[in-house]
């Protein structure tokens, strides 16, 4: 996720549209059998599924959802050219062929990538699906009424920066080639290793210009994917999917589509959505969530309680919290100051105030710990689980405040459990042990967000989090410490306002990797690296717990998305 203020949303959204939002391999509790719950374990085709979420599923085209793997709700109605593979854990955060027959050719630089469609693929009405209707799609969503989506394509596409989609612009992207009906070729403006997982965001579906209505469009988008759009209320509020009798598993060997029909409700409680998980009565037997996790007191009951325990799917995402430095900020612009909070930081209570060790692993490295981000453990202060507040001090005397120092530290007062008070208060009580007194500057969501991005107002300390767009170490690192990805004039997310010409040129050179398990490990040694600069202190990676029907099966939980794949469950 390029943006931490759309990756909050997108971190729910995850949810609904990824799947999305670090930790081992996710997986349902040890008392759980993985493929659901109730005696006969066998899914089996028919019935409704229910999914019960706080957020709707809003903008219901391909071209304006930020999705990766081609996200949860969407992958059921939109197919792309590659897609995440459905498997439980690290299995989980591998890209794969969907439309395509592999996950692509690249030439020698990694700069032309070349795709050949699979064979009887159709849509909903029993068209055949071509690669001009995959070039279409994305050239749609260049359109600015059809904006959202991710942005890679604009500076990954050769020429395609100022392209204003085929409604304004009937010639299209030279940039992209289909020299036949089931080929499509991508020219990049710069080698791109991991271009296989931009085409599963689902800008790469396929559109049908004849039956493109615009902004109208997500009303009944034309399935590629084992449902169709039957219903779509209050943008994305009421989602009603039923089976596209022309999708073939033949084709597909990712999606089970076990359920006849699928429901979405949206716009709820998320205490309302627990209860309704937990008493698993009538329709909602058969029910789900993909955005809704449990919070700290009902972690608890549900742990008292066998039966309830067994219904908990566990996961993680590719999401770090963490301490954010301006070091043009005095005292920040010291590096002996940084390194001291560091020292002095207490992650147990930092912890337990986003929710407990069920909810929260401490973190160290600014990489999540799944093995596709490249994980390279390191912890180059280390403060133990609850701080080090001697050496902090020390550290601080060599930085001329011997007597200590007062600083302020901002963050939000939504009640995230991310970048709210009990957070930032678990900070100020670790820091004052060091001799650190901590000013709490508390702002509402707006303000906040408006603070920390923007170059000019950025404070000196605040609390912050990234997720990442796709299982890798280039969608983390590179937003955060890029010094060419630095904005002086709009939204900023390298808040160290990092311009280190070897981590550029690092960057570069991993970039041009098209054997991602090489391009992992040197992610991890640029982690490590650009860690000892201590511009950052990462504070949590978050764990996903979230309830599901007692008559729901077959639970995958992959580490791409750390929430239950819809597209596997089957229902009693």
């Amino acid at each position: 996720m390029r943006q931490p203020s759309v990756v909050a949303r997108r971190v729910a959204a995850a949810s609904v549209g990824l799947v999305v939002a670090a930790g081992a391999a996710a997986c349902g509790p040890k008392d759980n059998d993985a493929k659901g719950a109730g005696g006969d374990s066998t899914p089996h085709k028919g019935g409704t599924l229910t999914v019960l979420n706080s957020q709707p599923q809003q903008d219901f085209d391909p071209a304006r959802l930020y999705t990766s793997g081609g996200g949860n709700v969407p992958s059921l109605v939109f197919r792309t050219l590659t897609t995440r593979n459905r498997e439980n854990g690290a299995a989980g955060a591998e890209v794969v062929p969907d439309l395509a027959t592999d996950t692509g050719r690249p030439n020698k630089d990694a700069t032309v990538w070349t795709y050949t469609l699979k064979k009887g693929l159709e849509y909903e009405d029993g068209t055949p699906i071509t690669s001009a209707d995959i070039k279409y799609g994305i050239e749609r969503s260049f359109a600015p009424e059809l904006s959202g989506g991710a942005p890679y394509l604009r500076d990954w596409l050769a020429g395609a920066a100022d392209y204003q989609g085929p409604y304004k612009d009937k010639k299209g992207l030279d940039a992209i080639e289909t020299p036949d009906s089931s080929t499509i070729v991508f020219h990049l403006n710069k080698p791109e290793g991991e271009f296989p997982y931009l085409a599963t965001q689902t800008q790469f579906t396929p559109v049908p210009k004849a039956k493109d209505t615009g902004t109208q469009y997500e009303e009944h988008p034309v399935s590629s994917g084992p449902y169709k759009v039957v219903k779509n209320d209050n943008d994305g509020e009421t989602l009603v999917l039923e089976r596209n009798t022309y999708w073939s598993a033949a084709t597909d060997d990712e999606r089970k589509a076990y359920p006849d029909r699928i429901e979405v409700r949206s716009g709820l409680d998320s205490s309302v959505i627990n209860q309704r998980l937990s008493a698993s009565q009538g329709a909602d037997a058969a029910a789900v969530t993909t955005d809704t996790n449990l919070g700290p007191a009902e972690l608890a009951k549900v742990t008292g309680d066998k039966e309830l325990a067994s219904r908990v799917g566990t996961g993680h995402f590719g999401y770090t919290n963490y301490l954010a430095f301006n070091p043009t900020v005095k005292p920040f612009d010291d590096v002996k100051v940084r390194q001291a909070i560091s020292y002095a930081l207490d992650r147990s209570s930092v912890v337990n105030a986003a929710g407990g060790s069920s909810l929260a692993e401490p973190a160290t490295t600014f990489l999540p710990h799944q093995k596709s981000f490249g994980y390279t453990p390191y912890d180059l202060f280390p403060a133990g689980r609850t701080g080090d507040p001697d050496k902090a001090r020390e550290l601080l005397k060599q930085a001329g405040h011997p007597n200590g120092l007062t600083i302020t530290l901002t963050h939000s007062n939504s009640k995230d459990f991310e970048t709210s008070p009990e957070i930032a208060t678990a900070i100020q009580d670790a820091l004052k042990k060091a001799g650190i007194t901590v000013r709490l500057q508390g702002l509402e969501e707006n303000d906040y967000k408006d603070k920390i991005h923007s170059v000019r107002t950025e404070p000196g300390l605040f609390l912050a989090h990234w997720g990442a767009d796709w299982p890798s170490g280039g969608p983390f690192l590179a937003p955060i410490f890029d010094g060419r990805q630095i904005v002086k004039d709009g939204a900023n997310f390298n808040t160290g306002l990092l311009n280190d010409t070897s981590v550029n040129a690092e960057i570069d050179a991993i970039n041009k990797l098209t054997d991602l398990d090489a391009a992992a490990k040197r992610w991890g040694a640029l982690d490590k690296k650009i860690g000892g600069q201590a511009l950052v202190v990462p504070l949590f990676h978050p764990v996903y717990k979230r309830l599901y029907g007692k008559d729901v099966k077959n639970i995958v939980i992959s580490d791409w998305t750390g929430v239950l794949d819809i597209s596997q469950v089957a229902v009693k």
